[in-house]
C-alpha cells in the first residue's frame, strides 16, 4: 500500500471519529442517552430519555452555558442559554457536522461549522493559560482541533471510507464547488 493511500485511510478514520463525536453529541442532547445529558453528576444514575431531552422538552445548550462558562465572554455565553434559536442552531451544527463528517459529504462547510463550534466552546470557557504565562494545554487543544479540521477539508480524506468521491461527481456540487 502506498503512503499517501495509507495516509488518506488514516484520516479517514480520523474523519468518521471526529463525525461519531458530533453526532452522539446530538443524539445524546435530542434523546437523553445519558452521555451527559439525563445523568446525575452527583450519583452517576442515567435516567434516559429525561426530561432534560430536547426531544421532551429541555434545552441542549441551558445548563452548560448557564452553569459551566467562565472567563472573560462568560456572561455573553450566558445570556444565550436556552434561547429557542441558540438550541436550534447548535444541534443542527452538531447533526450536519457529524453526518457530514461521518459520510464524507459536505466536507468544506462540516470542517468550517465544526471549527467554529469548536472555537465557541472554547470561549465559552475560556481562561487565560493557567501553567504557562504565554501558553497552556487548553490553547493547544483547540488549536489542534482546528488544524485537524483544516487538514481534514484540505485532504481527500472524505473519498476514503465514506462518499466524497461519489459526492464530487453530483450534479449539484460541480455546479456548486463550497458544497464538495
Amino acid at each position: 500500500m502506498e503512503i499517501r493511500k495509507e495516509l488518506q485511510i488514516k484520516l479517514g478514520i480520523l474523519r468518521i471519529s471526529l463525525g461519531f463525536i458530533f453526532l452522539w453529541a446530538f443524539f445524546d442532547k435530542l434523546l437523553g442517552l445519558g452521555f451527559p445529558t439525563c445523568r446525575d453528576l452527583k450519583t452517576g444514575f442515567v435516567n434516559y430519555f429525561c426530561k432534560d431531552a430536547w426531544l421532551y422538552g429541555g434545552s441542549p445548550t441551558f445548563g452548560f452555558l448557564k452553569f459551566a462558562v467562565k472567563g472573560p465572554f462568560a456572561e455573553f455565553f450566558r445570556s444565550l442559554g436556552g434561547n429557542p434559536l441558540v438550541d436550534w442552531l447548535f444541534m443542527l451544527g452538531l447533526l450536519g457536522v457529524g453526518l457530514g463528517l461521518l459520510l464524507g459529504i459536505f466536507m468544506k462547510l462540516s470542517t468550517l461549522f465544526g471549527s467554529l463550534m469548536l472555537a465557541l466552546m472554547y470561549l465559552a470557557g475560556f481562561l487565560p493559560p493557567q501553567h504557562n504565562p504565554l501558553i497552556d494545554e487548553h490553547i493547544i487543544y483547540i488549536l489542534v482541533n482546528i488544524l485537524v479540521m483544516a487538514v481534514l477539508c484540505l485532504s481527500d480524506s472524505g473519498s476514503y471510507l465514506g462518499l466524497g468521491k461519489f459526492w464530487r461527481q453530483t450534479k449539484l456540487v460541480q455546479r456548486f464547488k463550497f458544497l464538495e
